[in-house]
């Protein structure tokens, strides 16, 4: 069978529409007419010129007063969090200073310890102190091995 046949067939429905075909177009014909006149009263009626609205000054001042509450909050922030950067700097500088110097002063302890203790060991690393001198040499080796 044929497409083309299948189509150019009338279902029921197809032939009440033909049926009527007159008065539709009668009807589309009316509605079309009644749209052109509505538009072309709209275009040709007279309008209002109207002016340009003021400016709303109270929403721009709060606007803007928004703005620069906003804008401050922010930048008392941002200088806060600077402060306290910059103080935990000088901090840790202070206590680098402090640590150093006591580095310094332990070392300059531990070279005097080490002075007093060289000093020390010179004066007992001798045989025979120098008050006891002249009896030293009075002894001899026999008599200190003794009885």
């Amino acid at each position: 069978m044929n497409h083309k046949d299948e189509n150019t067939k009338l279902t029921p429905q197809a032939e009440s529409l033909e049926t009527l075909e007159p008065e539709l177009r009668e009807a589309l014909g009316n509605f079309k007419a009644s749209v052109n006149s509505w538009s072309s009263a709209m275009i040709s009626r007279p309008r209002e010129v109207q002016a340009p609205s003021g400016t709303n000054w109270s929403a721009v001042t709060k606007w803007a007063l928004a703005c620069v509450v906003f804008v401050t909050t922010l930048s008392g922030g941002v200088y806060q969090n600077h402060r306290q950067q910059e103080a935990a700097k000088a901090e840790a500088a202070r206590v680098a200073e402090q640590q150093q110097r006591e580095m310094a002063a332990t070392q300059l302890a531990k070279e005097n310890e080490q002075d007093l203790m060289a000093n020390v060991d010179s004066d007992v690393a001798r045989e025979v102190p120098s008050a006891l001198e002249p009896l030293a040499s009075l002894m001899t080796e026999d008599d200190s091995q003794g009885n």
